[in-house]
């Protein structure tokens, strides 16, 4: 073989064209799906944490709050308003089935008591004047429900349709008597944020106790106002902002944050939660304004949706209020129609408005009942750890209950 032969089979082979790019192509590939995964794995494991969270939100409730929670609120807004608008409420009809008629309890007082001796307590409230020209059976009439002190009604509760266009819906009231009644903030297992010393449930220690429990409000972040609890500060205290407020006797009140109500010594909660809704016993002006200052980052206050809210009457009664297919305006009304002379939006959306009431049952926890059948989430709701914070009103240690 001559030199010229020997040379060329000692040369390497030239790889085919495109090799060497296949192999660079194939380098950032691996590069930026190694980089995804970097990325990927805190996101999936936030996210595989908000599902797991103790609670029994639904999945489909847990996914919009994380989505919420890491800058897709616009999102999240834009595609409720847009579900919103294709699903309306229906005009006309009648509720099925009518007004609910609830089991009242027994209110016969105990052997030897007088009415001098029985507890202070509230007077019972006025019935409701419906909305529509021609009301059912029992619409807006208080019926008296749940556990009793001393034979002494704690509880009651009302139902009307919410205006005279849709007339199948329901709105649901509950009455709460703050005289034998006392109110106590409880921090959930997301909101506020914090680790807190609760287990966010009703205790099973208490459960002779608990009397009613109902929602609290928006995300801090959506909610324009703080919370305050036990002398820790989870969010400021805004000036102006709608606040629920409990004090260390257990009483309550409703009102704009420094001027109805404010700081003081006996404060022991503070829940605030957009604006005002009613004021001097009437729905405040401006209240069909969409404005994103005043209700925060929501569907607004036009769109048909479920609400509550919260009211405390002129002798101190609360009034909570909720229903499918309410604005702003019309919960402002029923919690003025129903007594409130001061009164602000809770939470909204089918996952997160839930109110309960409770009754007895022999060696085991207490019955709940939901304040509206069609209430999304289960009776059994506060009596596991939640994710929100709630209210719940708890009977007196002292008291002799039943019911």
């Amino acid at each position: 073989m001559d030199q010229l032969s020997r040379t060329r089979s000692a040369a390497p082979t030239p790889a085919p064209p495109g090799i060497g790019r296949g192999k660079r192509r194939h380098r950032v590939r691996r590069a930026i799906a190694m980089a995804l995964f970097v990325v990927m794995v805190p996101v999936t494991w936030s996210y595989a944490g908000a599902l797991t969270a103790p609670g029994n939100a639904p999945f489909s409730a847990r996914t919009v709050e994380w989505i919420k929670s890491h800058g897709g609120r616009g999102a999240v807004l834009d595609a409720e308003r847009f579900w919103y608008s294709w699903h309306k409420p229906p005009v006309g009809g009648t509720p099925p089935g009518g007004i609910p008629i609830e089991a009242a309890p027994s209110l016969a007082q105990p052997a030897g008591s007088t009415q001098s001796r029985l507890p202070d307590h509230l007077a019972a409230p006025q019935d409701v004047q419906p909305f529509v020209p021609n009301p059912l059976p029992s619409e807006g009439r208080w019926q008296t429900v749940g556990r009793t002190v001393d034979g002494l009604p704690t509880l009651r509760v009302t139902y009307l349709r919410p205006d005279s266009l849709h007339t199948s819906l329901l709105a649901g009231v509950m009455w709460m008597d703050t005289k034998l009644l006392h109110a106590e903030l409880i921090p959930g297992t997301v909101v506020p944020g914090r680790s807190w010393p609760t287990n966010a449930e009703v205790p099973p220690s208490r459960y002779d106790q608990i009397a009613a429990t109902f929602n609290s409000g928006f995300l801090l972040a959506d909610s324009h106002g703080g919370f305050y609890l036990d002398g820790r500060t989870a969010a400021p205290l805004v000036p102006g902002q709608a606040s629920l407020v409990i004090y260390k006797d257990g009483t309550v009140n409703v009102g704009s944050w420094g001027s109805d109500v404010s700081m003081t010594p006996d404060v022991v909660a503070v829940r605030q939660n957009l604006s005002m809704l009613v004021s001097n016993g009437r729905p405040l002006p401006g209240l069909a304004t969409d404005s994103v200052r005043k209700w925060g980052v929501t569907l607004g206050n036009a769109v048909l949706v479920w609400r509550s809210g919260i009211g405390v009457t002129q002798d101190g009664a609360l009034v909570y209020a909720a229903g499918p297919g309410l604005t702003v305006q019309s919960l402002a009304a029923i919690l003025a129609r129903a007594g409130a002379v001061r009164a602000m939006e809770l939470d909204i959306n089918t996952e997160w408005t839930s109110a309960n009431y409770y009754t007895s049952r022999k060696g085991s926890a207490p019955a709940p009942h939901k304040l509206l059948a069609d209430m999304y989430q289960g009776p059994d709701r506060y009596l596991i750890p939640d994710q929100r914070d709630f209210f719940a009103m708890f009977l007196p240690k002292r008291s002799a209950a039943s019911g």
